[in-house]
């Protein structure tokens, strides 16, 4: 137990001063001295409640997601009762009312009809119902509303899928740490430490990045479109930027048969080798990449529409198929805009727009105030501690001192090479470790004493005394654990940040308590070999 080979000294001396080490950058931080930037910098980052950052709530509107869902049961009942062994005709659709109608133009296909589309539609979750409630009336006219659960359904799942596109998006802004989390069945907060202007978050997140790529119908008059009038089966999309389309304010293009973005696997800024204006290269998953070139090859000489959430970004001629699974975006971008749309098209579309609510900034004075404050109250409690311990304890007390210091600079370093954010709650994480290494000190101090009362040897009762104290120490810490990982697992943002920090706390505690000062004090007893202890 007391034995330590020469490779085992060495081995835990060199972990010390590593972890040590990595703590410096972090100290020199907190102290406002610059670090060169020829070495490396693991340098723990501040939470909102430290750094300050920004704060916005976003809201979603469940009555898109009601549109949404029309829209696509209006495209999937079109291409399913096409693809019949006998196709069905149908009538105009409308989607008017919330809810969907058309009429089958052969009575006598009513109910292959309903067969036809009843896969469709599916359960909406444990709650006994349908997504879609299937009414024929009149004999032949079909209407299709969306039910209550199904369009909880769709919310839930909209905004779980809205939540994640939003964390890609803020993670590649390169932040450390952002909370990112629901707020209630629609809403959803952003919480980015460090960032002190909200405006830019606000582009990024306010972007819904729905990319669709559609036909231009040229059979639409000018004088129709001007006045907002489309041809059957056309929507009229307005010109994000005029000068794109000559000076005419918006175009008429064929609202199905499109292809969307929801299958990009690349998407990068970079510049036109011709003109050298920013335009961003997107690039197709396999099946896209399928769609369109098949798109492209069955209309050259035709022109499509670029669409980004509702706008038209260019609107080019197919001159040739365009069969490598790639495209180039342009519409007078500047390298900032771009680069943010190559983000957003990265991260995915958000499933539903996203409206900021409420936005503010969180200055880092009151973090600075926190830091100053947590600062002291660790500060005078480990000065306590360090004085109980070596009055108590004597020359263990100063071994245990020593081992609570470099515990303290080993979650440092920790931390700054892992690159975790430190918030008010994981100050509080520190001093509880602080406390869990001293008590593990002061259990195996009373176990040596005990076993001195005894009549045991000093060495025989310093062996006991760690074997048998290192059980309940290992026990304690590992519930505690336990618990921190759970909070890491179920917990958000502060809760994380304190789960992070007992986690790596624990590990070096009983690192230091237990590994180091049986070390120290197996060293002090072969070399001095005292017949008696000061405990």
């Amino acid at each position: 137990m007391l034995d330590f080979p020469r490779w085992k000294v060495i081995w835990l001396w060199f972990v010390t001063i590593v972890c040590v080490a990595a703590a410096i950058p972090s100290l020199a931080s907190m102290a406002g001295l610059s670090w060169p930037s020829s070495l490396p910098e693991p340098k723990v980052n501040l939470g909102l409640d430290l750094a300050g950052g920004s704060h916005i709530l976003l809201e979603a509107d469940p009555a898109q997601v009601r549109r949404q869902r029309i829209e696509g049961m209006e495209e999937s009942v079109r291409n399913k009762l096409k693809q019949e062994s006998k196709p069905i005709r149908i009538g105009d659709i409308s989607n008017r009312d919330g809810a969907l109608t058309f009429i089958v133009a052969d009575a006598t296909q009513v109910d292959a009809a309903r067969e036809a589309i009843l896969p469709l539609t599916n359960g909406a979750g444990l709650t006994g119902q349908r997504d879609w409630d299937i009414n024929v009336s009149d004999g032949n006219r079909f209407v299709l509303t969306p039910t209550e659960a199904g369009i909880n359904q769709a919310v839930t799942q909209a905004m779980d899928t809205a939540v994640e596109v939003v964390r890609k998006r803020i993670d590649a802004l390169g932040t450390k740490e952002p909370t990112i989390i629901r707020s209630g069945p629609t809403r959803i907060v952003v919480q980015v430490p460090g960032l002190q202007d909200p405006q830019a978050l606000k582009n990024l997140l306010g972007q819904t990045a729905k990319l669709e790529f559609k036909l231009v119908d040229t059979t639409a008059l000018p004088s129709d479109v001007a006045q907002g009038i489309a041809p059957p089966g056309s929507e009229i999309v307005p010109f994000a930027n005029p000068a794109e389309g000559g000076g005419v304010p918006a175009i008429a293009v064929k609202r199905l048969g499109g292809i969307r973005g929801d299958q990009l696997t690349n998407a990068q800024q970079t510049n036109n080798q011709q003109t050298n204006e920013p335009v961003v290269n997107i690039t197709f998953n396999t099946e896209g990449g399928a769609k369109f070139a098949k798109l492209t090859t069955q209309n050259v000489g035709k022109q499509f529409a670029i669409i980004l959430d509702g706008k038209v970004l260019s609107a080019p001629v197919i001159n040739e198929p365009i069969l490598g699974g790639s495209a180039i975006i342009s519409g007078r971008f500047t390298t900032e805009s771009a680069n943010q749309l190559a983000i957003s098209l990265r991260s995915g579309a958000l499933p539903v727009d996203l409206k900021v609510v409420e936005e503010r900034t969180v200055g880092p004075d009151l973090g600075a105030d926190s830091i100053r404050k947590g600062m002291i109250a660790m500060g005078v409690g480990t000065l306590a501690l360090i004085v109980f311990i070596l009055v108590t304890y004597g020359r263990f007390g100063v071994y245990a001192n020593v081992a609570v210091i470099l515990n303290v600079l080993m979650i440092i370093g920790i931390m700054g090479v892992i690159g975790t954010t430190l918030t008010l709650p994981g100050i509080a994480g520190f001093v509880l470790t602080i406390g869990a290494a001293v008590d593990a000190n002061v259990l195996i101090n009373e176990r040596i004493r005990e076993e001195r009362h005894r009549g045991r040897k000093v060495v025989q009762a310093v062996e006991l005394g760690y074997s048998e104290a290192s059980r309940a120490i290992f026990d304690a810490n590992i519930t505690n654990v336990i618990a921190a990982v759970l909070m890491f697992a179920f917990g958000s943002g502060p809760i994380k940040g304190f789960a992070v920090v007992l986690i790596i706390g624990v590990m070096t505690s009983v690192f230091t308590a237990v590994t180091l000062t049986r070390m120290w004090v197996a060293q002090w007893l072969r070399r001095a070999r005292p017949t008696e202890i000061a405990l």
